[in-house]
């Protein structure tokens, strides 16, 4: 008796794709089928390609779902349709995650963590500065109390930011800026800031790289914001077992929530709710100057 697989066929944007093996457990814990998984991030697409187009696109694939083995994927495959755009950098025909005909492509083939690069395909020119906060301990308070203490200092140098949660332990902070600037510049903005919290707060905080020697300390990665280096994209979601997202947060619930709080379940409608949070990112309409901070820093 031979087995048949259920297939399903979606037509986007002119092409159509063929869905395998669509009750495939992605997230088996979270009951999450790869058909489950489809639905999500057509729910979220708009929103997720306004940040991630146009950026080099770095995916994790579980051909066999989170329980089972991953890899990392930065080449485009060969058998990639035609259509999918792609652009050569560094010697590596990245993919570009311009539309849902490509998200759901790479979907299938199980790539369950979509990660960009900060800074377009086309240039090097980064479009904010960003902090990624990666506690040592399970314990979320340390991070809560630590973007907390960001946002203050952030708000003193006149720089508007906008919290997103990693999806797994931490929290990613954005500052749109000025697309002017070079990454040598961004860094040295990221340090100072880094270096000055370290300093207010040296028992809470670290910017020391290696993990054995941080303690109980959080991890204030300023140098993970650098050309071809990337961060999981907005509304992407984690290898987790709980099916956990990248969700973009307004400052005041930074004190309530918990990563946890936001799934594949959870997301979408919370999306549709409040909207995209992340606009302010993905398409601001202003965006910061860093030319006092480095004026004082570079005089």
């Amino acid at each position: 008796m031979s087995l048949v697989i259920p297939q399903y066929e979606l037509t986007l944007n002119g092409h159509t794709l063929a869905i395998t093996n669509p009750d495939k457990p992605l997230w088996p814990k979270a009951h999450v089928t790869k058909l489950d998984y489809i639905r999500y991030l057509l729910q979220v697409a708009p929103a997720l390609l306004a940040y991630s187009k146009q950026r080099l696109l770095t995916v994790i694939r579980y051909p066999h779902g989170v329980e089972d083995k991953s890899f990392y994927q930065k080449n485009t495959p060969d058998y990639a349709p035609d259509w999918i755009h792609t652009h050569e950098w560094e010697n590596t025909r990245y993919t570009l995650c311009d539309d849902e005909a490509t998200l759901i492509w790479m979907a299938n083939q199980a790539a369950l963590e979509y990660h960009v690069s900060f800074h377009l395909a086309t240039d090097e020119i980064p479009t904010e500065l960003v902090f990624d906060l990666d506690p040592s301990t399970p314990d979320f308070s340390v991070v809560i109390e630590a973007a907390l203490l960001l946002k203050e200092l952030l708000d003193e140098l006149g720089l508007p930011s906008i919290p997103k949660t990693s999806g797994a332990s931490g929290l990613q902070i954005y500052i749109p800026i000025e697309r002017r600037y070079t990454f040598e510049q961004t860094r040295v903005v990221g340090q100072f800031i880094a270096n000055y919290l370290v300093e207010k707060h040296p028992t809470l905080v670290t910017i020391e790289r290696l993990v054995k020697n941080r303690g109980t300390k959080l991890y204030i990665d300023y140098l993970q914001h650098w050309r071809g280096k990337t961060l999981p994209a907005p509304y992407s979601t984690r290898a987790r077992e709980q099916a956990t997202v990248s969700t973009p947060l307004r400052w005041e619930e930074v004190g309530s929530i918990h990563p946890t709080d936001f799934t594949v379940d959870t997301v979408p409608a919370r999306l549709l709710k409040n909207g995209d949070l992340f606009a302010s990112v993905s398409a601001p309409r202003t965006q910061a100057s860093l030319d006092p901070i480095l004026s004082f820093l570079q005089p």
